[in-house]
């Protein structure tokens, strides 16, 4: 007997990403930055007393809010924050997507939108990216004539890299009917050639939220912290009605301040993920792979082309180099769903990680050539 429900039963959960016990792994699978948090975090952390346990937090985090909205140039009402990107994501679909109505999401996406949208039983929206991954011209229309209530857009796109142009985004919001939240995970780590700033665009909508997290370019995966950046009419369900009663912790809420705040701090390891991604994505192209241009923190190279004589496909050695480089202790993103099997996504981790990833590569892709060889003169 179970006691599910109906959607609950059918539905898949969310695949995560490998989080082995043993710290001399590298990985390179999950999108972690590869640098500790600021010393000005690693300040606060020290200087907390268990004494503040015994009360519960500001509810609202009022501390980080207000230094979040000067650092945006908004108001406090236009901030919310939340425990990690995550519970941003499942408290927009469970304020503004009824049971039976339509999410809607590029493809291929986050795959955790799927999954919220599943408990949430409703249903799901999906348009196809075009060739080079860029969003089709029509996304807005096509949405809209599924009825769709909320959409994510992840900008850069994961699992590309690809950014969508401020312009872009303003047309988007301009034509959907529904809410639209564009997920910034990975804002930190775009060139600051690229002058890209959409923060602006709730002033102009008020359809349209931001998802901000602490996890990527601030080093504090393993806080759980991220916040939402929207009009003060769209945040306000979720802040008053929808969201858990104290939901981000004392000591999130510290931290989360104290890295906000240093955020030039912070700037100096973006740089730093700028120049490996540089270098990375320049080497994997001179081995053969194809490297889609990113504005994040991972790049997604798609595997060798096999000659066409040779028995093994582009999905075979992909999953061969995902596999061979666990072996040597390295761990990589293989998504087994279409148009990404064969093609791996690739962290940018420190300059001692990437070098380490190269040679692991070059050597995998020696051996498989090696048993193309062998397996083509039996």
């Amino acid at each position: 007997m179970t006691y599910e429900r109906p959607n609950i039963r059918e539905m898949a959960g969310y695949t995560w990403g490998e989080q082995p016990a043993q710290k001399q792994v590298i990985k390179l699978n999950t999108n972690e930055n590869p640098y500790p948090a600021t010393a000005s975090v690693a300040e606060v952390l020290k200087n907390l007393r268990v004494d503040e346990l015994r009360r519960y937090p500001q509810p609202f985090a009022n501390g980080f809010r207000d230094v979040a909205a000067a650092a945006h140039g908004v108001s406090r009402d236009n901030i919310m924050a939340t425990n990690g990107g995550d519970e941003l994501l499942r408290l927009a679909i469970t304020t503004f997507v009824d049971a039976g109505q339509t999410l809607g999401m590029a493809e291929p996406s986050y795959s955790l939108y799927p999954v919220l949208a599943a408990v949430q039983g409703c249903k799901v929206s999906r348009v196809n990216l075009e060739k080079d991954w860029s969003l089709p011209r029509d996304f807005a229309a096509q949405l809209n004539a599924a009825d769709t209530r909320l959409t994510f857009v992840v900008n850069p796109h994961a699992p590309t890299g690809q950014l969508l142009p401020v312009s872009r985004l303003r047309e988007i919001a301009a034509e959907f009917k529904g809410v639209l939240v564009i997920d910034e995970a990975y804002v930190d780590f775009i060139d600051p050639l690229c002058n890209y700033n959409a923060v602006p665009l709730v002033h102009e909508f008020d359809n349209v939220m931001f998802l901000r997290t602490m996890s990527k370019g601030y080093s504090l995966a393993g806080l759980r912290f991220a916040y939402g950046i929207g009009s003060a009419s769209l945040l306000a369900p979720m802040l008053y009605k929808t969201r858990d009663s104290y939901n981000t912790d004392a000591l999130s809420q510290h931290l989360a301040t104290a890295a906000l705040a240093a955020r030039d701090e912070a700037a100096v390891n973006w740089q730093k993920v700028r120049d490996e991604r540089g270098r990375l994505s320049a080497e994997l192209n001179s081995m053969g792979f194809a490297v889609i241009p990113s504005e994040s923190n991972f790049v997604l190279a798609t595997v060798p082309d096999s000659e066409p004589t040779s028995p093994t496909s582009g999905e075979e050695l992909a999953q061969q180099l995902y596999k061979g480089l666990k072996d040597d202790g390295i761990l990589v993103r293989y998504f087994d769903q279409p148009r990404l099997r064969d093609k791996l996504r690739i962290t940018v981790g420190t300059a001692q990680e990437n070098t380490q990833l190269l040679q692991s590569l070059q050597s995998r892709l020696q051996q498989a050539q090696q048993q193309s060889d062998d397996a083509t003169q039996v």
